[in-house]
């Protein structure tokens, strides 16, 4: 569906944006993630050209965009929805006709706008809210008009600039449960930018980090939260599964191991969080263990999971256990012995 193809944007010789490549299927829910200043936002103004690269194409549907005249530019641009952090409502106007706007010139009746506008209000939950002007809205039901606004064109692609920034918690959730009941049900293609790894763990199918224009790191939701390599997307997924918080606080609370004990970080994904590995290396090699932590979570379906345990047995078992559960897709981190905490 989309293409960017080593897209570069220079500022006066600043690059914010650095030969940066990425395709994204039909129906892909992508997440672009980084801290302020990566070039996120201005490599996903590419997309619809709000933003002209530097350097380099952008081929959506097939379509080299820059080489469309601006009549055809405008054409396409309808099919490329759009929301923002501060949802740039107009606030002279009510609710549907906010909906109305994109659609204004169109031709169709205005009982048909009104119509559409009404059904996109009750398909994002606020067709109550019709008549109200914005002011009157919360800051979800603010996010909803704003979705209802970009979906009046029937894109194929939504663009989403940290949609959920300005809301709490409870109404992000909600908002991105909206966005992908909306995917699923009419097959649109979502981008979102955003510096929460929860937003992308909630929606995203797949996910680039970027860090001084580049993309340091790409691939799957799960692929990326189960095994990220970049230290700066392992920062980002310890902002979200706190793994490493949850470490410190067990070390804070170990006064001492024993001779015959280990501090151990167990990390396993899919089948293998159903497997009763710790009834098992108790039966198979005699190591007892205490659970001081844990937690399994559901990354696109798939469920992940952290266990922080400690293994006390004969060391030689303990290698062997180690072996044992590596060899069953368990990924397996010694965080401290009898000689001290890591």
């Amino acid at each position: 569906m989309i293409e960017l193809k080593d897209i570069s944007v220079d500022f006066d010789g600043f690059k914010a944006v650095d030969k940066v490549s990425l395709k994204i299927e039909k129906a892909d829910a992508f997440g672009i993630v980084g801290f302020s200043g990566a070039g996120k936002s201005t490599l996903v103004r590419c997309i619809n050209l709000l933003q002209k690269p530097t350097e380099g194409e952008v081929i959506v549907n097939g379509e080299d965009f820059l080489k469309l005249s601006d009549k055809e530019l405008r054409k396409r641009r309808k099919k490329i929805g759009m929301i923002f952090q501060h949802f740039n409502l107009l606030n002279n106007l009510t609710v549907i006709d906010n909906v109305i706007f994109p659609i204004r010139k169109d031709q169709k009746s205005k009982k048909e706008k009104l119509e559409k506008a009404q059904k996109l209000l009750e398909l994002v939950g606020i067709g109550d809210k019709a008549n109200s002007y914005p002011r009157e809205l919360s800051g979800g039901q603010k996010q909803r008009c704003a979705i209802a606004r970009a979906l009046a064109s029937d894109p194929e692609i939504l663009l989403c600039d940290e949609a959920t920034s300005a809301l709490d918690p409870k109404t992000t959730k909600q908002i991105l449960a909206l966005l992908q009941e909306i995917k699923d049900k009419i097959g649109l293609t979502i981008v979102i930018i955003t510096h929460q790894m929860e937003v992308v763990k909630d929606l995203c199918n797949k996910v680039a980090v970027m860090q001084d224009g580049k993309v340091v790191e790409e691939g799957t939701t799960l692929e990326i939260f189960s095994n990220p390599k970049n230290k700066l997307t392992k920062d980002f997924v310890e902002t979200s599964t706190n793994v490493n918080q949850t470490i410190e606080e067990v070390k804070n609370n170990i006064s001492a191991l024993g001779p015959d004990e280990s501090l151990v970080k167990l990390s396993y994904v899919g089948e293998s969080t159903t497997e009763p590995v710790i009834n098992e290396i108790y039966e198979k090699f005699s190591i007892k263990t205490n659970v001081l932590a844990g937690n399994i979570e559901f990354i696109t379906g798939t469920p992940v999971g952290n266990l922080i345990v400690t293994f006390k047995g004969d060391k030689e078992k303990i290698d062997q256990a180690v072996e044992y559960l590596i060899s069953g897709g368990t990924n397996v981190t010694f965080l401290g012995d009898s000689n001290g905490i890591l």
